[in-house]
């Protein structure tokens, strides 16, 4: 097997709870905090950290606005942040037909 596929990895999206994130807003156009914050259940604090980190690298949006008089964060990948989680998707699939035993 070819270790290259590895090195490679985005370790930006690797980390679990980015990868679960990143997941989530590759699936949909776009998610309030508490929406991940509950389907993912993390802390206020711990999902603050990893989006800081995904939104410095460039692959979040944040928005913040008022809903009903009280403040909303909205999140959504941008067009950096979809192509990076699509080549980080393509090269996982390429790892992983490597791994997979032949049929016989």
């Amino acid at each position: 097997m070819n270790p290259e596929p590895f090195l490679n990895l985005d370790r930006v999206i690797h980390e679990k709870g980015r990868l679960a994130i990143m997941s989530l807003l590759g699936a949909t156009p776009s998610l309030s905090f508490t929406e991940i914050r509950d389907t993912l259940k993390m802390t206020d604090g711990n999902l603050s950290v990893h989006l800081k980190t995904l939104q410095e690298a460039g692959y979040i949006a944040v928005t913040k606005s008022f809903q009903q008089h009280k403040p909303l964060t909205t999140l959504a990948l941008t067009p950096e942040g979809q192509k990076a989680f699509t080549n980080y998707i393509d090269l996982l699939e390429d790892i992983l037909r490597q791994a997979r035993p032949e049929k016989k």
